[in-house]
């Protein structure tokens, strides 16, 4: 695969790719999980789909809890649960080993304009600091695009230095902050695609 957005690292190129959730990689991804939990993840204020997945799921033994995830992140396309929109959830993978997730969210409530936007994601921990999330948010672009989406809302953490930067790399324009949240507009389209502008002083997280 080979992504046209600035910022994707070339030794990402052509390793990495977004796939459907599979079962397939059901070893890899309790080992992401537990990795995401030595780090402190999942605790009720843990208000992430990695939170969630770990207080819903995660406590269970072995790999079986796996298929039941997978249906209902299936599910989420068309029933999401309680309080969130239509979302289409999408792995990044190398062969065998789970990488990391991205949920594009098919359109905004009230709360998602301030808190989320359309695109979240989770990069697993021994996975960072490659290049990763800047070259899943690329590759993820298109397929929010086909949503009929010119423009995805993302926010992020104000002291997340990592998050922003990859927003920006990939052509986010700086709006607002809202509370701990900082706001961009990230264009869909290469053809819309400008350098991030109005970047702030403070770092962010997403």
């Amino acid at each position: 695969m080979r992504l046209n957005r600035a910022g994707a690292s070339p030794s990402v190129v052509g390793m990495t790719e977004l796939i459907a959730p599979t079962e397939r990689l059901a070893a890899s991804l309790v080992e992401a999980v537990h990795e995401f939990m030595d780090e402190g993840r999942g605790g009720h204020d843990d208000e992430s789909l990695t939170g969630y997945l770990i207080r819903r799921f995660a406590a269970r033994a072995g790999v079986d809890w796996v298929h039941d995830y997978l249906a209902e992140e299936r599910r989420w396309v068309t029933d999401p649960p309680p309080g969130l929109v239509p979302m289409t959830m999408l792995w990044w993978a190398d062969g065998d080993t789970y990488l990391g997730r991205i949920s594009i969210r098919h359109h905004l409530n009230e709360r998602l304009r301030d808190v989320g936007g359309h695109i979240g994601y989770d990069i697993r921990p021994s996975a960072r600091r490659r290049g990763h999330a800047t070259a899943m948010l690329a590759a993820a672009l298109p397929r929010v695009a086909a949503l009929g989406i010119d423009k995805a809302l993302i926010t992020c953490d104000f002291d997340n230095v990592a998050s922003r930067k990859v927003i920006q790399r990939n052509g986010g324009v700086y709006e607002d902050q809202r509370g701990k949240k900082l706001r961009y507009w990230v264009p869909t389209t290469p053809a819309n695609t400008a350098e991030g502008g109005g970047r702030p002083n403070a770092a962010c997280r997403s």
